[in-house]
C-alpha cells in the first residue's frame, strides 16, 4: 500500500488542544454513549455515530505526535479520557483506549512505518493482537514472514491496520519478539465474538499466513519497556514516548473498568433516590444497610481510581526525568492494577445486588455493567495470582526472568 494511495487531506488537527479540554470532550460524550449501549451490543462493534464522535472530538488522538495532528499529551490525561468514556460505555472505552494507545505505539516505529499509515490517514484505527505466543515469524531478507491466529483483537472490524505480536526465530533460535504492522488486506477476521460482556468491542480473532512484513513495520517489543532508543525517537522526541508501557499496559485498559464501576455507582444512586421499598413504603436511601453497601462500593472505586491514575502519572514522570522504572517498580504496578480491578469488580457486584429483581433484565443498565465488569476483569493483565506472586518473589529477593518487561 503506497503512502499516496487514498491520501486523506481533510483530517482535522488537534495540536494545541489542552488536557483539560480533551477530558471535557470525553466527559461530554457520557450521555450519548449511555443512550447507545443497547444498540452497540447488538452491533457487536463501535457504532458509526460513536466513531464519528470519537473522530470529531479527537479524544483518541491525545497521545499521537503533533506532527500528524495529535495532541501529544500525557498518560494522566489518557487515564482521565478513558475513565469518562467508561462512565458512558465500557465497551467504547475499552476499544477506544486500545485504538488510542496504538497511536502512541506507532510513534515508536520507524518514521517510514508512521508515514505508511498516518500520511494516508492520521485518524486511522489500528487494532492489535499482542500475545507473542500466538504469532510466529522467521527472519527473511528485508524483514520477516509471520503467521498466527490472534484472539481478542479489540476494534478489529473498524480498523484498517493491526499490530500483531510474533515470536521471531532464526532457525531454532528465538531472536526477538516483534509487533508487526499488517494492513487489513493481509489477514482474515474470524467472527467469533459471541460473549458475556464487552460485546461491542468487536474483539474478534484474526489469522494471517506467511505474510511478509518489512523491517520498518516490525517493532521490537523491548522498545515498549521505557527507553529512548526506539526507531521513532529520531522524529518523536517528546518525553511521553519514553514512557514504560510494560509498566502500565494494564493501567490503560483498567481505566475503562474504573469508569464502568463509577457508572454503576452513579446509576445506582440515581435509582435508589427515586425508589421506595415495595412492601413497607420506606425510602431505600434511608435504610442503613443500603447506605453501607453504597459507601463500601464508592470507597473501592475511589481507591482503584486513585491508585491507577497515580501510577500512570508516575510513569509519565519517570519518562520526563529520563529514567526507566526498575523491574520491582514495574511488577509492583502490575500487582496494583490487578488489585484495583478486583476492587472495581467487588464494587459492581455490591451495587448489582441492590438492583433486586430488576438486575436480571437485559434492559437494566446495571446488568450490562455487571457483565462488562466480569468480562474485563478476566483479562490476563489482571490475573492476581500471577501479578501478586511475581512481585512477591522479587520483594523477597528472587528474580523474574523475562525479555518483555
Amino acid at each position: 500500500m503506497s503512502v499516496a494511495e487514498n491520501l486523506k487531506t481533510d483530517a482535522p488537527s488537534f495540536v494545541g488542544v489542552s488536557a483539560e479540554e480533551a477530558v471535557s470532550r470525553a466527559e461530554g460524550l457520557v450521555p450519548v454513549l449511555r443512550e447507545r449501549v443497547e444498540r452497540g451490543e447488538l452491533a457487536r462493534q463501535l457504532l458509526p455515530e460513536t466513531i464519528e464522535d470519537l473522530h470529531r472530538t479527537g479524544v483518541l488522538r491525545i497521545l499521537q505526535p503533533k506532527r500528524y495532528g495529535g495532541m501529544e499529551l500525557d498518560f494522566g490525561t489518557c487515564f482521565d479520557v478513558t475513565y469518562h468514556l467508561g462512565r458512558g460505555c465500557a465497551s467504547t472505552a475499552w476499544t477506544g483506549v486500545n485504538l488510542l494507545i496504538h497511536h502512541w505505539m506507532l510513534a515508536l516505529y520507524d518514521d517510514q512505518a508512521q508515514a505508511d499509515i498516518w500520511a494516508v490517514d492520521p485518524e486511522a484505527f489500528i487494532a492489535s493482537g499482542v500475545a507473542t505466543a500466538q504469532g510466529r515469524g522467521t527472519v527473511v531478507e528485508g524483514g520477516f514472514k509471520i503467521s498466527g491466529r490472534w484472539n481478542f483483537s479489540s476494534g478489529v472490524n473498524v480498523s484498517d491496520w493491526n499490530m500483531l505480536a510474533a515470536t521471531i526465530r532464526d532457525g531454532d533460535e528465538i531472536v526477538d519478539y516483534r509487533l508487526c504492522l499488517l494492513h487489513k488486506s493481509e489477514y482474515t477476521i474470524i467472527d467469533d465474538w459471541q460473549v458475556l460482556g464487552m460485546r461491542s468491542t468487536g474483539s474478534m480473532t484474526v489469522e494471517a499466513n506467511d505474510v511478509f512484513v518489512p523491517e520498518h513495520r516490525a517493532l521490537s517489543m523491548r522498545h515498549t519497556s521505557g527507553c529512548s532508543d526506539y526507531p521513532g525517537k529520531a522524529v518523536n522526541t517528546a518525553p511521553v514516548f519514553d514512557v514504560a508501557l510494560s509498566m502500565l499496559s494494564g493501567h490503560i485498559i483498567a481505566a475503562a473498568l474504573i469508569g464502568n464501576a463509577q457508572a454503576a455507582l452513579e446509576l445506582t444512586a440515581e435509582s435508589i433516590e427515586k425508589r421506595s421499598a415495595s412492601y413497607t413504603g420506606v425510602k431505600l436511601r434511608d435504610l442503613q444497610a443500603i447506605q453501607v453497601r453504597v459507601g463500601a462500593a464508592g470507597a473501592r472505586i475511589d481507591a482503584a481510581r486513585n491508585l491507577v491514575r497515580s501510577e500512570m502519572v508516575e510513569g509519565q514522570e519517570y519518562a520526563e526525568r529520563g529514567e526507566i522504572p526498575t523491574q520491582e517498580r514495574k511488577l509492583r504496578a502490575k500487582r496494583n492494577v490487578s488489585y484495583a480491578v478486583t476492587l472495581c469488580t467487588e464494587a459492581v457486584d455490591m451495587l448489582h445486588t441492590l438492583a433486586g429483581a430488576n438486575g436480571i433484565y437485559d434492559s437494566y443498565p446495571i446488568q450490562r455493567i455487571f457483565r462488562d465488569a466480569h468480562a474485563g476483569c478476566g483479562h490476563i493483565l489482571f490475573g492476581n495470582d500471577l501479578n501478586f506472586s511475581t512481585w512477591g518473589l522479587v520483594a523477597m529477593g528472587g528474580e523474574v526472568k523475562t525479555n518483555l518487561l
